[in-house]
């Protein structure tokens, strides 16, 4: 392995551990149990990954072939539950960890999309998939609407960052620098969101236009 390999390892493995912690926090906002915690914290860290591999037809999905993934997304959900009024204290911290762990997942999941044979065009959109499904999935189940369809400026980070590391690739520049582009732009458009408060524009609903007879 690389430097930057072996980087990546631990910012992958930080990446589970910070979505797994979201899905702890919104767990504990439903009040639910341990398990409860250790399921949600799971179906946030584990789902985009899950939906890319499935895809792919990459079967069993990564964190079936390593119990290493699950034991981190299991102790930080169990960490979560008995220090989570702390963990709330601090979410403004863990929403810059998440921009993190949103730019690695997006640029590594389009990645592998790319390694497995991908278009160019659906390795982007399976790297948006790695970086936001879980967070989708965790919402629906736990009955909030899902960060992906609200205003805040989410996917499209993951979409621009995965999108500019594709293009480098095809066009033949090397892989790490490829990859830090990707993630320099998905992390920096989240940031300067995060920041100042930057949203796209919702709908606005309008009176009804009345027709003559």
């Amino acid at each position: 392995m690389t430097a930057l390999d072996t980087l990546l390892l631990w910012l992958d493995i930080a990446g589970i551990a910070v979505f797994a912690a979201s899905g702890a926090l919104v767990a504990s906002r439903k009040q639910m149990d341990a398990v409860g915690f250790i399921l949600i914290a799971a179906v946030t860290a584990f789902g985009g990954g899950t939906l890319r591999d499935v895809l792919l037809g990459r079967v069993p999905p990564f964190w079936l072939r390593d119990p290493a993934w699950l034991a981190v997304a299991s102790s930080v959900a169990v960490l979560v539950f008995f220090t989570a009024h702390r963990v709330e204290s601090r979410f403004r911290a863990l929403l810059w960890a998440d921009a993190v762990g949103l730019a690695l997942f997006a640029v590594l999941g389009a990645e592998i999309a790319l390694l497995a044979g991908a278009k160019p065009w659906a390795a982007v959109l399976l790297g948006v998939a790695t970086a936001t499904f879980g967070g989708a999935a965790r919402d629906v189940i736990c009955n909030e609407i899902p960060l992906l369809l609200r205003k805040e400026i989410y996917a499209l980070a993951a979409l621009a960052g995965a999108a500019v590391f594709v293009a480098l690739r095809v066009n033949g520049v090397w892989r790490d620098p490829a990859l830090l582009a990707g993630m320099a732009v998905a992390f920096g458009i989240r940031a300067i969101a995060i920041l100042r408060g930057w949203s796209l524009p919702a709908y606005k609903p309008r009176p009804g236009r009345d027709y003559p007879n």
